[in-house]
């Protein structure tokens, strides 16, 4: 019974605590406006960032560049 002593105002300061980080957030508007963000990132419209597609007449591309590829097990294959 004397743990009760040093947990119930252990207990009553948590809430306390948590209790003031929440009315901290909501003074400072941290859940005003939950869709703004989702909405911003998909009405983006910089193309510029774009990845263009590669198809496989530009990976054949490569290896004629490169000349021809070798395996990862050192240079040659081995017939494993």
């Amino acid at each position: 019974m004397d743990i009760l002593v040093l947990l119930i105002p252990l207990s009553v300061a948590l809430v306390l605590a948590i209790g003031a980080a929440f009315w901290w957030a909501v003074a400072s508007g941290q859940f005003d406006d939950l869709d703004g963000p989702a909405h911003r990132i998909l009405a983006d419209d910089d193309s510029s960032d774009a990845i263009p597609p590669i198809g496989p007449a530009a990976c054949a591309d490569v290896g004629e560049q490169h000349g021809e590829l070798t395996s990862i097990k050192g240079g040659r294959d081995s017939g494993h």
